[in-house]
């Protein structure tokens, strides 16, 4: 009972050292822009860094948690964006107040994204390996196509829809959304550093009391073994579908926070593509697979690098390169993990030792 409580004690620490260095962050940041010491330039990277930190959670969730490897998580992205903007664009000639008008475009690119996430998981968490990469990449690029050849409007007839171009949605004047390639403009800019934070924060809270709850435990188990997790009873596809459904509702939240920080969305390669995808899942294998906080720290720090590196033109890849694997080594090679694991186990008989001295 004691070893129980004592877990749950260290869970819970672990969890408030986690929220504690984003409110931190968040503080020091602010303190910076309101005294005048942030450049313009690290001011546009502050939304993009909780739109990373929140798409490597959510991919972590899949990967390091459910232990499948997925790389179409720039597809749910995509869906969240489009879908919220769309609402957006629809209700922005209304009186809806605008916090209420985001916060409805949050639920619905969450719920959006959940969707086409429970659809898309069905068949294809029954697959393993490489074939389910494969077919979630194939997810990704079929929508962000989709996208391209979508022609959404809307009129006083009601909604239009066309995969052609914008004379064959047949609309008796009304506004054209969606353009195909040229996708939405127009779109409001409601994101800010401030609800990227929040949403953050909301994300962390979620995940972290899915890990350590009777759910989360279950898909780690399955994880670990499935043929002994099913053999208790565990069913695998429900659980892994689960843990697949709120990743995908949690990438849809980073395509909303994505869509209204420009002005103009397009379902460009680089905006939703492959590499899209990829980048999500370094930042996951960066910040150490299965962690959480490490991957909030990777999606800060390789988000900002390379501008910090923009200096040195010349260099700036090659020092990428070589951050990039010395972080990789410092998460997941045994020996380094090993000498970590000494230097805190050190730290902790020092705080001991220092806790008797003092009585």
């Amino acid at each position: 009972m004691d070893k129980v409580i004592a877990e749950k004690k260290k869970i819970t620490r672990s969890n408030l050292i986690t929220f504690a260095m984003v409110i931190i962050a968040y503080v020091i940041v602010e303190i910076m822009i309101n005294t005048g010491n942030v450049s313009s330039l690290f001011k546009g990277l502050l939304v993009p860094l909780c739109i990373y930190s929140i798409l490597a959670v959510s991919l972590n969730l899949v990967v390091g948690i459910s232990g499948e490897l997925s790389l179409g998580h720039a597809g749910f992205m995509c869906i969240g964006a489009f879908a919220s903007s769309t609402w957006s664009m629809i209700m922005k000639s209304t009186s809806m107040p605008e916090g209420l008008r985001f916060f409805i475009a949050i639920v619905i690119g969450a719920v959006t994204a959940a969707f086409f996430g429970f659809l898309i998981g069905i068949p294809v968490l029954r697959l393993k390996g490489d074939y389910l990469a494969i077919v979630t990449l194939a997810f990704g690029e079929i929508i962000k196509n989709l996208v391209n050849a979508l022609y959404f409007g809307i009129d006083a007839n009601g909604l239009h829809f066309s995969l052609e171009d914008s004379m064959h949605l047949n609309m008796d004047g009304g506004t054209i959304i969606i353009k195909g390639a040229q996708g939405i403009t127009g779109t409001p800019k409601n994101s800010n550093f401030t609800i990227g934070v929040i949403l953050l924060l909301i994300v962390l809270f979620i995940v972290l009391n899915l890990i350590n709850s009777r759910t989360g435990r279950a898909v780690m188990a399955i994880r670990d073994n499935r043929i002994a997790a099913e053999s208790v009873g565990l069913n695998a596809t429900k659980f892994k579908l689960l843990a697949f459904t709120i990743s995908a509702a949690i990438a849809g939240v980073g395509g909303v926070l994505y869509a209204h920080n420009l002005s103009s969305l397009q379902a460009l390669p680089k905006n939703f593509g492959y590499n899209q995808s990829i980048m999500i899942l370094v930042f996951v294998v960066m910040g150490g697979i299965g962690n959480i906080r490490g991957s909030v720290v990777a999606a800060v720090v390789l988000t900002v690098l390379p501008e910090l590196l923009r200096g040195l033109s010349d260099y700036r890849m090659l020092i990428y390169a070589v951050v990039l694997i010395l972080m990789m080594l410092c998460t997941s090679a045994p020996s380094w993990i090993q000498y970590r694991e000494r230097i805190m186990m050190s730290f902790g008989k020092n705080k001991k030792v220092n806790g008797k001295e003092s009585n």
